[in-house]
């Protein structure tokens, strides 16, 4: 069989420009297209070496390693070693779904004359066999890429938690919020915000209606009853947000938080409840924001 090394050169120049598109979209990286041709030109001559010259298993596979780590360099220059360790695990996970549409095609196209040498395939199929390839390996990946990451987000976003105070319940829905990294600064307890409306129904409303005053230092309007009950249980948040720095937020140690998962119930003493005074959605779809910490 006639191998020849230009053809070879062109179909693994375009398989690996494929899977390096991929892998930028999927990852949501701003593409430089003359970085992703330079990486995937790198990726094609090693292929090229891999066949002309024997290479040791072992030493095949250190190689491929590092030539992996250099094709993600130059191909997307990750500004830190964690996300290069983040776009390489991805560039191996899309390489498997090109890997497994290019073994499906071999048995679809059943090439007469196959040859594997240093574990490269080669075949006398026409080089548009290698483009469909390509375009199946990438509808595949990135179709699949997005499903998942659809389903992890409609249902890990969204939680339904109890919250308890002095024998009263209330249920709600809370979002997971990566911005919220709210902290008790006292006793580093994580805070769920929650929309002060809701909590009317277990927490007394002369409490609720003076919040501003409480984090003035003003009890008057607050009967000694309520005093006694929850001032020890009060803190305060504070916190910044886009147009106001230096905020403060009057939070609340409840008995007891419930966060409710499919498998198990999650309960928790350690968290504060962060009064917010307005809407946190217009549909009410959720009443709570939820750092990723609880």
């Amino acid at each position: 069989m006639t191998i020849y090394i230009d053809v070879v050169l062109i179909e693994n120049l375009i398989m690996n420009y494929i899977i390096l598109l991929a892998t930028g979209i999927i990852l949501k990286i701003k593409i430089k297209h003359l970085r992703l041709i330079t990486a995937s030109l790198i990726g094609a001559i090693y292929t090229i070496l891999t066949y002309v010259i024997t290479i040791q298993i072992y030493s095949n596979f250190f190689l491929k390693f590092i030539l992996s780590m250099m094709i993600i360099y130059v191909a997307y220059n990750p500004p830190n070693v964690k996300k290069m360790w983040k776009y390489l695990l991805v560039f191996y996970l899309t390489s498997f779904v090109f890997g497994g549409a290019a073994f499906a095609l071999i048995y679809i196209v059943k090439p007469q004359d196959i040859l594997m040498k240093n574990g490269l395939f080669l075949g006398t199929y026409p080089l548009k066999n290698v483009v469909l390839a390509g375009i199946v390996g990438f509808i595949s990946v990135t179709t699949t890429f997005k499903i998942v990451k659809n389903k992890i987000t409609k249902k890990d976003i969204y939680k339904e938690i109890k919250i308890e105070m002095n024998g009263k319940q209330i249920h709600l829905n809370a979002m997971l919020d990566t911005g919220n990294m709210l902290k008790d600064p006292i006793t580093g307890n994580p805070v769920i915000v929650v929309e002060k409306i809701i909590l009317y129904e277990i927490l007394p409303k002369e409490l609720l209606d003076n919040l501003e005053k409480i984090l003035g230092g003003d009890l008057k309007n607050i009967s000694e009853k309520v005093k006694d009950k929850y001032i020890k249980k009060l803190k305060f948040i504070p916190f910044s947000s886009l147009g106001r720095q230096n905020g403060m937020l009057v939070g609340i140690k409840p008995d007891f938080v419930e966060i409710v998962e499919e498998q198990k119930t999650q309960k928790r003493n350690d968290i504060i409840i962060g009064i917010y005074e307005k809407s946190l959605t217009k549909d009410g779809r959720y009443r709570a924001l939820m750092g990723i910490e609880v």
